[in-house]
């Protein structure tokens, strides 16, 4: 589990816009780049070549999620 202050100031790399934590597959989700990025170890990987592409479903779960 990330802490929340870390979480708090982590943005995507690529767009500089804020993250998600999806704890059920265990990654910082980015709606702006619409990619997801890994957590390893506790320790999120935030390389672009790491993360995997979003697909429109679950862009459409996260931004209700985002949403409140």
């Amino acid at each position: 589990m990330l802490d929340k202050k870390l979480l708090d100031i982590l943005v995507c790399p690529v767009t500089k816009g804020p993250l998600i934590l999806s704890n059920d597959r265990n990654e910082l989700i980015s709606l702006s780049a619409q990619l997801a990025y890994p957590i390893r170890d506790d320790i999120p990987v935030m390389l672009e070549e790491d993360a995997r592409h979003l697909t429109l479903d679950e862009m459409d779960v996260y931004r209700q999620v985002r949403q409140g």
